[in-house]
């Protein structure tokens, strides 16, 4: 998706009162535009929230700085805060570094990357922000169940039908770039470039070390990207370590390069239809799996951790990163939602507007600030060639 775009206009509170006293809908995703963005100054802008945050558009409170808020406006409904005050205190968020290439990303910066968003795929953006206005409320299960009703909607409607069509050319064209050539780019299955390697080892490895359950993500030449096979891994591992009584420890990690690098794209589309994603998700699903066992688990992860690789973790008792990890939500700009529990795992984390910020700006999150949001627990090495030592007694 191309975010280059201009930041949006940013109304004073009483600009917005009058606009959306006039014409609620005119901040709606088709018949209007879907992004409202208000400075929270004074009573007027907690009367903004009061008012907007039903509407069917993405809400963004912003301030320079957090000197003089007026009370309540943390919990007025933005679905969004921004201030250009560093390392600012939640639900606030400050200029972060963009990920690996540690620029910061201020104000106006995440404001454009925003609108770009909302403009793009406004159906998945407001739909994703109506999904986490409610879920932290929710008991856990009953959010990722949530989130895959929401999820089943969006893979029927023409946003996410537009990104996979894009998808499928793109590998089409490498396919015949690599057949022209006379060679295969992936090896088991000639002629075909940008497909899954045929699987030559379990997807997922489980190994009883004493009370200990190491349970391994193992694709590493994708990069441990979320097929069935690996779902189905990792559903199976997890119930394994809930229904025995003597497992006291779930060790998490991925093998290779990165932990994970989220959903296998290769099969993206791939089922019936909506129903029977929905279907499947609900009972072959990682995150119910995972809570059956969640508070026995550290998960460590390292690399570019993307999608579930951010979601999936998030679940676990405690997450260990290693310093030059980094975390993105990409699936908005496909026409979807996070789809492994995200909205119901991270929003628990760092709450729903630090979660609404990751998804709807695109960015990658750095070690630093992913620990002073609370999404990781501890930051120190991690590899995907070796396992971690084990923690010191007394902890997991």
């Amino acid at each position: 998706m191309n975010t280059a775009c201009t930041a949006p206009a940013v109304l004073e509170p009483e600009e917005a009162l009058v606009a959306l006293r006039a014409d609620p809908e005119m901040f709606a995703a088709y018949n209007g535009s879907p992004l409202l963005a208000v400075r929270t100054r004074g009573p007027r802008a907690v009367e903004v929230g009061a008012l907007a945050r039903w509407l069917p558009c993405v809400l963004v409170g912003v301030a320079p700085d957090l000197s003089d808020l007026p009370p309540g406006i943390e919990t007025a409904g933005f679905d969004i805060l921004l201030t250009d005050q560093s390392e600012p205190p939640a639900p606030w968020v400050g200029p972060v570094g963009r990920g690996s290439d540690g620029q910061p990303g201020g104000t106006a910066e995440a404001l454009a990357a925003i609108a770009a968003m909302t403009r793009a795929v406004p159906a998945a953006s407001v739909a994703f922000t109506q999904l986490v206005r409610y879920s932290a409320g929710l008991d856990v299960r009953d959010a990722v169940i949530a989130e895959s009703f929401v999820y089943s909607t969006l893979q029927a409607g023409t946003e996410f039908a537009a990104w996979l069509a894009g998808h499928r050319a793109a590998r089409a064209r490498r396919a015949a770039a690599s057949a022209a050539a006379g060679a295969s780019g992936v090896p088991g299955v000639p002629g075909v470039s940008g497909a899954s390697p045929v699987p030559t080892a379990p997807a997922v490895l489980v190994d009883r070390d004493g009370d200990e359950l190491w349970v391994e993500l193992n694709r590493p030449q994708v990069r441990n990207a979320v097929s069935r096979d690996l779902r189905d891994g990792l559903v199976q591992a997890f119930a394994l370590a809930a229904g025995d009584p003597g497992v006291s420890a779930v060790r998490l990690r991925g093998v290779g390069p990165t932990f994970c690098s989220g959903g296998d794209l290769s099969e993206f589309g791939t089922l019936p239809d909506p129903a029977v994603g929905h279907a499947v998700r609900t009972s072959r699903s990682i995150p119910m799996a995972l809570l059956r066992c969640a508070d026995l688990t550290t998960a460590y992860v390292h690399g570019t951790c993307v999608g579930a690789g951010v979601e999936v973790p998030a679940f676990a008792r405690r997450v260990v990163a290693d310093p030059r990890t980094t975390f993105r939500l990409p699936e908005l700009a496909m026409g979807l939602i996070p789809g492994a529990g995200g909205t119901s795992s991270i929003v628990r984390r760092v709450g729903r507007e630090r979660t609404a910020f990751l998804s709807l700006t695109g960015w990658a999150l750095g070690t630093a600030a992913a620990a002073a949001w609370g999404l990781v627990d501890d930051v120190r090495p991690v590899s995907g060639d070796t396992r971690p030592p084990s923690p010191e007694p007394g902890g997991r």
